[in-house]
C-alpha cells in the first residue's frame, strides 16, 4: 500500500512540474503572439480535451511529459 501511495505522489509531483514547464512555452507563445493549437499534459491517447478560444487544453493517457503545439512546428523542412 505505501508503495502505490508513493507512486501516486511521485505522478502528482510530475504532473505538476509538467504543468508550470509546458505552462512556460505556452505563455512565451501567447506573449509573440504564435498561434497555439494545443496544449497537452501527459502522452499517448486523448483522455479529456476542451477548447479555449484557440487553443484546446488537453490531458492524456500517460502522465509523462506534455507538449505545446505551436504553428509552424509541424511543417518544418530542411531546405539544403
Amino acid at each position: 500500500m505505501q508503495t502505490l501511495l508513493n507512486i501516486l505522489v511521485f505522478l502528482l509531483i510530475l504532473t505538476g512540474i509538467i504543468v508550470i514547464h509546458e505552462l512556460g512555452h505556452f505563455v512565451t507563445a501567447k506573449f509573440f503572439k504564435v498561434y497555439c493549437g494545443a496544449f497537452s499534459i501527459g502522452m499517448g491517447p486523448k483522455i479529456y480535451g476542451k477548447k479555449g478560444k484557440e487553443t484546446e487544453f488537453q490531458i492524456r493517457a500517460l502522465p509523462i511529459g506534455g507538449f505545446v503545439s505551436m504553428a509552424g512546428e509541424a511543417d518544418q523542412e530542411d531546405n539544403e
